[in-house]
């Protein structure tokens, strides 16, 4: 059998919401509307951590973030943790990745020196847009030296502490880090960290045409700051977008210089720009794999590591408690030679430590039985497929579970939140002491311990005792 050639489009930051796919009529995503309307759109999709390093170690080895004792951010990714480009390249693969990885703090190394492989054949890593003197700087430079100082999108403060400790000097203009507004890229637009990302990706298929490979496309857009190309900015009138829905105790709490309309919208114009902007370089990646007429034989994931508040709870960004706008995430999946049906919905519930087992068990691979995800090939090809129960985030200090109806967090000093999906979607009312809940909150506690236990991750026994 031929394998498939696997493509997953990683973006970061990406509400499940913010596709026209998802039913968002404001958003402009032509091109990944498409894909949902030839592939498999799985509607009730969750990450198991809600920030980026946890998310991405658990989706790149197929692991809860428990399993792997990667709960919070800055703890490097082991270099002998098996992941799926390891799991991959006994069959034959060639892998890469593109763009943002995120395996290892990015604040206080130099992003010149050799990064870990991880099992990839191929690495152009730019966990930041252009702050650090890495592989998108390099891109951007040799493509354009005149520009390449005003990339960046901003230093991470924790950089800067590093820099004045150290005693780095860095000439390079970096724009505002967190601005609560949209902000035109200030270089050529063919520059972005995205152009970079589609740039080496097609560079990457190309040359490896004749090759069984698997590229990871690390896209860091829609992760703040809200910085985009004005050409993307163009295609909306922020004046236009909707405000969030809060609930009247939360919205009497705005100000004109705290959350107003006028922020919120435009941090939405921002955000919808800079999606719109992947959703761009897709159209020109599908296009590279048909004029390369290897559409037929290759299967693309596109997903996010979690997702954004963008104004919500009166919040930016993610994290704690992991409501859905932080845990639900887009996740499509086109594979012309094996799904039946196409253009499909999934609403089962199902989470990020599937896609990799799914991408072995649709490339003919066997899946180590150490992975703790379960395979939504059967979902792909239309066959019965109930996906589970519960979906489980894990935090240090935390836990929650996702039904069908509910949300279901408890704390480590014992705090417990309970929420209605079907009465309460954005989760802003806490139903834990309601007595009429109190059935539910037993079945809840009950489920979340069910769950724990199943993933537990003993190390393997070697004979009987």
């Amino acid at each position: 059998m031929k394998r498939p050639n696997i493509l997953i489009v990683y973006t970061d930051q990406q509400r499940w919401d913010a596709l026209g796919a998802n039913g968002n009529k404001e958003i402009q995503t032509p091109h990944l509307d498409k894909l949902a309307e030839q592939g498999v759109n799985f509607q009730h999709h969750y990450v198991q951590n809600p920030i980026c390093m946890p998310s991405r170690a658990s989706f790149l080895t197929g692991l809860y973030p428990s399993a792997l004792g990667i709960t919070h951010m800055a703890v490097p990714l082991p270099e002998e943790s098996v992941t799926l480009p390891k799991m991959l390249k006994n069959a034959g693969y060639v892998s890469g990745n593109i763009g943002k990885l995120h395996a290892l703090p990015h604040s206080n190394r130099d992003h010149r020196d050799i990064h870990p492989s991880y099992g990839f054949d191929h690495l152009e890593i730019s966990d930041e847009p252009g702050c650090y003197e890495d592989a998108y700087r390099a891109w951007a430079r040799a493509k354009a030296p005149e520009e390449a100082a005003k990339i960046s999108l901003g230093l991470p403060p924790a950089t800067e502490t590093w820099y004045s400790l150290m005693g780095i000097q860095d000439d390079i203009t970096h724009i505002e880090r967190e601005p609560k507004h949209a902000v035109p890229f200030p270089a050529r637009e063919d520059l972005t960290h995205s152009a970079f990302v589609a740039e080496q990706t097609m560079a990457f298929i190309e040359k490896h045409q004749q090759d069984t490979w698997c590229c990871i496309a690390g896209f860091y857009s829609p992760h703040t700051p809200w910085v985009a190309p004005q050409s993307f900015l163009d295609l909306y009138d922020a004046q236009t977008l909707s405000l969030p829905d809060l609930p009247e105790e939360l919205d009497q709490l705005r100000r004109e210089d705290y959350f107003s309309d006028e922020e919120l919208r435009s941090v939405k114009h921002g955000y919808y720009a800079m999606v719109s902007e992947v959703d761009h370089y897709v159209g020109q990646i599908r296009s590279k794999l048909e004029e390369l007429q290897l559409d037929d034989n290759t299967l693309i994931v596109f997903t996010s590591d979690h997702g954004e508040y963008l104004g919500d709870h009166l919040r930016y960004q993610k994290g704690y408690p992991g409501e859905d706008c932080i845990s639900r995430v887009p996740l499509m999946i086109y594979w012309p030679q094996g799904m039946r049906e196409a253009g499909r919905s999934c609403t089962s519930i199902v989470e990020a430590v599937d896609v990799l087992p799914t991408l072995l068990d649709c490339a003919g691979i066997q899946i180590p039985s150490h992975l703790q995800g379960t395979s939504l090939l059967p979902a792909l090809r239309n066959e019965p497929f109930a996906g589970k129960a519960c979906a489980l985030m894990e935090f240090t200090g935390w836990r929650n579970i996702r039904t069908q109806q509910y949300r279901y967090l408890c704390e480590d000093n014992g705090k417990e939140g309970l929420y209605d999906l079907q009465k309460d979607p954005m989760q802003y009312h806490n139903l834990a002491q309601d007595i009429a809940y109190a059935e539910v909150l037993a079945d809840m506690r009950k489920l979340l311990i069910q769950k724990m236990i199943q993933v537990q991750q003993p190390r393997p026994r070697t004979w009987v005792y």
